[in-house]
């Protein structure tokens, strides 16, 4: 009976409720276009910085965390003197997927191979509809469909990238690096449903805004979420 019940808690296909499973595929699938189609930026920025096709495409194919693909290829254009800044964005980036990983460990219960796919998975938007649902069947199946919807579409914008981007200009006047953004916004409105989740959004969002124009990218992220984990941990006194 627990060996059943473990193996049915890790296969994201068992959906207990048929609505949900749509609402969170809608939700995956929309997260997953939005942020698959940036990877057309790279691809050609990617080819821009001297990489040819198959460089640039191992890069999305086994690398595969945005952040650090860019921060790879802005060293390569701009040179060594890039390299610090690219560096610790990169580390910053990483240092967060290790904390993403924490937080699925328990959540998917992969075993075996499907644990080392759940590993390369693991990036902010997989995460970010993961933990926006209500139970765990529904939060396993978001993050793999989000998870395998970015890999095969930022891959195969990446491929197109390399091929037409230097025939379409600088893909960031097309609105693909807005339209990530514009997901993760639609994800996380229906959660703010109190004023503690306004404040805590309000507050990561300044910070992230005020560090922006003077860190590294990465390090705003990073410190605009722990100032929210902080804000939401802190105790409140009982209003009698």
């Amino acid at each position: 009976m627990t060996a059943s019940a473990g193996s049915d808690a890790a296969d994201p296909a068992v959906q207990a409720d048929p609505t949900a499973r749509r609402a969170v595929v809608r939700q995956a699938l929309s997260v997953g276009v939005a942020t698959g189609a940036y990877g057309l930026s790279f691809g050609a920025l990617a080819v821009a910085a001297g990489l040819d096709t198959w460089q640039a495409m191992a890069l999305s194919l086994l690398m595969f965390t945005g952040g650090s693909q860019f921060a790879f290829v802005g060293i390569i254009a701009n040179g060594l003197h890039a390299a610090p800044a690219a560096i610790a964005a990169s580390s910053m980036l990483g240092i967060r997927n290790g904390l993403y990983a924490l937080e699925l460990t328990h959540l998917l219960g992969a075993r075996g191979p499907r644990r080392v796919a759940a590993a390369h998975l693991t990036i902010d938007e997989s995460t970010a509809v993961a933990v926006a649902q209500d139970d765990a069947r529904t939060s396993r199946l978001g993050f793999w469909v989000t998870g395998l919807t970015v890999f095969v579409l930022w891959n195969l914008t990446t491929l197109v990238g390399t091929v037409v981007g230097t025939h379409i200009g600088d893909p960031r006047t097309y609105g693909l690096d807005a339209a990530a953004c514009a997901a993760f916004t639609a994800l996380l409105w229906p959660r703010l449903r109190d004023r503690d989740a306004v404040a805590i959004a309000v507050l990561g969002a300044v910070v992230a805004i005020v560090l922006s124009p003077t860190m590294p990218p990465g390090i705003p992220v990073v410190v605009a979420a722990a100032a929210s984990l902080l804000a939401w941990r802190t105790p409140r006194r009982e209003t009698p």
